[in-house]
């Protein structure tokens, strides 16, 4: 006969929180259709008729705080399907997400690690002024490995 002991071992949930929002900033346009690249960094590239004007507004990538068990790693899942924004009924859509790190993580030795997201929003031809925004948020999803 032998005996044996059970173990289990109960980790923090991992958590992911929202610090700040996607925001592509200024952006002119012509008659001919682009995109802007807002890349993982907060930094910003054009294509097409977009140009970015002098004065950028705000811009930065969206941010999240992501805590759970120190030094484990974990899967980051970005949005499948494209974001419409609009002003008034006029959209445009975001697509072709970006993150930093990617596409796996790491949690710090006090269980923490900074996430952000870029994406490329798509410029219409003369494209209409306005201020454009989500009716939805987009979702980002963290598991541990």
């Amino acid at each position: 006969n032998a005996t044996a002991n059970a173990n289990a071992t109960i980790v923090a949930p991992i958590a992911i929180a929202n610090t700040a929002d996607m925001n592509f900033g200024n952006v002119a346009v012509s008659a001919t259709p682009g995109t802007v690249v807002l890349d993982a960094a907060g930094a910003r590239s054009v294509t097409g008729g977009v140009t970015l004007p002098a004065t950028p507004g705000t811009v930065n990538a969206a941010s999240f705080d992501v805590t759970g068990t120190a030094n484990y790693t974990y899967s980051i899942t970005l949005p499948a399907a494209a974001l419409t924004i609009s002003s008034g009924a006029n959209n445009m859509t975001v697509d072709t997400w970006t993150s930093s790190p990617t596409p796996t993580g790491t949690l710090d030795g006090t269980g923490a690690e900074t996430l952000t997201v870029g994406a490329t929003l798509n410029v219409g031809g003369s494209q209409a002024s306005g201020t454009y925004t989500s009716a939805t948020p987009f979702t980002v999803t963290v598991n541990y490995n």
